[in-house]
């Protein structure tokens, strides 16, 4: 791990709120969170009262609270797991930690307790290498370095929007793996970071995620929330979308998405079936997604995430439009998320 420093006041821990009882979850954090601010949004649909133990600072936002900040229209893109795009919506920080309340700190290999937040920070506050692979993965790791043969007009790297941390237990399966292997877990612990290659896309969850706010903020966003009214729902699908549009952002401002350590213990996934259920319409679909985002170039004017999300909002409205109409939806839900970034997002006030 780099020997990166953290400062509190620079980082925001963001936790979607689905269980009421969030005592044990957070005990078990505590060694690893509690120094740090937490924003945690209960999921609007729930009706009971969240139990939070003492000693967190944590800001709390419930349904009242979203609906004030976005409008009753708005409030619902933010339910479920999407509710933690409210908090990534409200932060003030410059890096964002999102934890799933369904997920406990991992070990290592020794045994020892990972440090998400130290091993996040430090994968976003070293540069990234997209345009040139390492065969040694991360070369700024203590221990490495570029191996022979690495460019040496690219070995000082760029910025590093957004790291995606793993699973360990239950991987980040989709519904027909699960359905198929209900026993199957990961105990693998890959001691590894690696830059993701400019141009190849990526499945990023947001189970186990962080990112640098001020560059790609925008970027995350919620907008099949609202495209996927009828015959089914698209929460399942919502990080993956996600994940294909911030990786095309972050390629066209030359900025690097790594994958690998840290780890998270995952210990629930709900029901296979259900899910299954959930996300067909969404899984069969994606196979059209994919192409459009290989394919998908973003003009030279768009030189902020918000341009880059209001090209693509159109150019999805395009060309994918007439594939499914719950497209142009999304395209829709793009572009009004940020004018929401701008008018809340942006806001220079506190959350």
């Amino acid at each position: 791990m780099s020997n990166a420093t953290i400062d509190d006041s620079e980082v925001d821990i963001v936790i979607a709120a689905i269980n009421p009882d969030l005592k044990s979850f957070l005990n078990e954090w505590r060694p690893i969170i509690s120094q740090f601010h937490l924003i945690i949004v209960k999921d609007p649909d729930m009706k009971q009262e969240l139990q939070i133990p003492e000693g967190f600072n944590a800001d709390v936002f419930t349904k009242a609270d979203i609906t004030r900040k976005v409008g009753s229209s708005t409030s619902i893109v933010f339910s479920g797991y999407s509710c933690r795009y409210f908090g990534y919506l409200v932060s003030r920080k410059k890096y964002i930690i999102s934890i799933d309340d369904d997920c406990t700190p991992a070990r290592d290999s020794n045994g020892d307790l990972v440090d998400v937040v130290a091993q996040h920070i430090a994968n976003l506050k070293t540069p990234a290498t997209p345009f040139f692979f390492n065969t040694l993965y991360d070369p700024f790791r203590k221990g490495a370095d570029f191996v022979r043969g690495y460019p040496f007009s690219l070995r000082s790297g760029v910025t590093c929007g957004l790291s995606c941390g793993l699973w360990l237990n239950l991987a980040d399966l989709d519904a027909p793996t699960q359905a198929l292997k209900p026993e199957q877990r990961n105990s693998r612990y890959v001691d590894a970071v690696m830059t993701v290659p400019v141009r190849a896309l990526l499945p990023v969850s947001g189970v186990n995620i962080a990112f640098d706010r001020e560059v790609v903020g925008p970027a995350l966003f919620p907008a099949l929330r609202l495209a996927g009214e009828g015959k089914f729902r698209w929460e399942t699908m919502e990080d993956i979308w996600c994940g294909m549009c911030v990786k095309v952002v972050c390629d066209h401002l030359g900025l690097g998405v790594k994958t690998g350590m840290p780890y998270v213990w995952r210990k629930d996934r709900g029901d296979a079936v259900q899910s299954l259920k959930k996300e067909w319409e969404g899984v069969k679909l994606m196979e059209e997604v994919v192409p459009f985002f290989q394919s998908v170039r973003l003009p030279r004017s768009a030189v902020t995430a918000e341009d880059c999300v209001v090209s693509m909002a159109k150019t999805v409205k395009e060309e994918l439009g007439k594939v499914d109409p719950m497209f142009a939806r999304a395209s829709d839900a793009m572009a009004e998320w940020v004018k929401l970034w701008k008018s809340v997002g942006s806001s220079s006030s506190e959350a």
